[in-house]
């Protein structure tokens, strides 16, 4: 074989081995993507159904039930706007508490449920994460503005 024609399959390599590198980072990176959505976005459908995301809210008081295993646990949550039901198996967040910050990951179930196995609690009093607090603030607007139509049907929006 000529040096020439070494020099091209040694670049041919290194660039086929480039392109195999590459494919397998970005395939890692898409299956660990994951992406969030407020409890009135997976009621309005906007989430994936079968696929893993994050929902994060507040957990409605009451609504927390401990299953008789001793480690299931079902919890609703919301952001004012919409509830959204939580099966979750696991131990969970010492700050894990009803009407606190919570972020649930997992998949929502043909049911409507959110099956969670990763529950993430906030680590102190001034703590949200950015989307759920934006998400809470646009439910409470939302129902501010519903709340004001109901008072005044010719209100203008």
């Amino acid at each position: 074989m000529k040096p020439r024609h070494k020099r091209l399959a040694l670049i041919a390599i290194g660039l086929l081995a480039l392109g195999a590198a590459a494919g397998l980072i970005l395939n890692a990176f898409q299956s660990n993507l994951v992406f969030f959505f407020s409890p009135s976005q997976v009621a309005a459908h906007e989430a994936p159904e079968g696929q893993s995301f994050r929902i994060g809210g507040l957990v409605r008081a009451g609504s927390l039930q401990r299953q008789a295993d001793g480690v299931s646990v079902r919890f609703v949550v919301t952001d004012t706007a919409h509830d959204i039901p939580i099966v979750y198996t696991g131990i969970l967040p010492d700050l894990f508490k009803e009407g606190k910050g919570v972020v649930a990951q997992g998949q929502l179930g043909p049911d409507g449920v959110f099956r969670a196995n990763q529950v993430l609690a906030k680590h102190d009093a001034n703590y949200m994460p950015p989307e759920a607090a934006d998400a809470m603030e646009k439910a409470k607007r939302a129902a501010a503005m519903s709340q004001r139509t109901l008072i005044d049907p010719h209100h203008k929006q």
